[in-house]
């Protein structure tokens, strides 16, 4: 009876103290895209991303007028042509499709791969400035309320604010 009072007893203690350890956790939230949208930095970025897209636009428009003389050249002729000629410009056209198709899977990555670049620096300054405060404020978690569905959020518990203040930013 004693060893069985003693497990009951060390189970409620055991009980207790994880329920108070729960207590004590914050949970916060932070509007990260709201903060990004405000940082300095987010026009410099925009603006060279927007130069750099321009630079495959430009190219890939090459291709275009490219593929365009070339299909209404063969259009234009294809009844004068023999089959071994018309064999050939089909050829050319497809091939250059086929380029500009691979052209553009390309630049879109290399333009991912650019972005990621450029914005890294500014979403670890932002995740830093999140981190801090929740620290200063006593938050065990902190969620993104731009991307998290949120039904209740209290506005003491929005950190967005602070977070904006940290990072000199209005």
């Amino acid at each position: 009876m004693k060893k069985l009072f003693r497990a009951v007893l060390v189970a409620g203690c055991l009980l207790f103290t994880t329920n108070m350890a729960k207590a004590q956790q914050k949970i916060g939230y932070v509007n990260f895209s709201a903060v990004v949208d405000v940082m300095p930095d987010k026009a410099t970025i925009a603006k060279t991303m927007q130069d750099y897209q321009k630079q495959f636009a430009d190219q890939y428009q090459l291709m275009q007028t490219e593929l365009q003389s070339k299909g209404t050249d063969y259009e234009k002729n294809k009844a004068t042509w023999n089959d071994a000629i018309r064999t050939q410009k089909e050829s050319e056209i497809t091939d250059i499709q086929k380029r500009m198709q691979d052209f553009s899977q390309k630049a879109q990555q290399s333009i991912e791969g650019k972005q990621n670049d450029l914005a890294k620096p500014l979403f670890d300054k932002v995740k830093l400035a999140i981190s801090a405060v929740s620290k200063e404020k006593g938050y065990t978690y902190v969620f993104d309320s731009s991307s998290q569905i949120m039904l209740v959020s209290p506005d003491a518990d929005d950190l967005t604010a602070a977070v904006k203040l940290k990072l000199g930013v209005k």
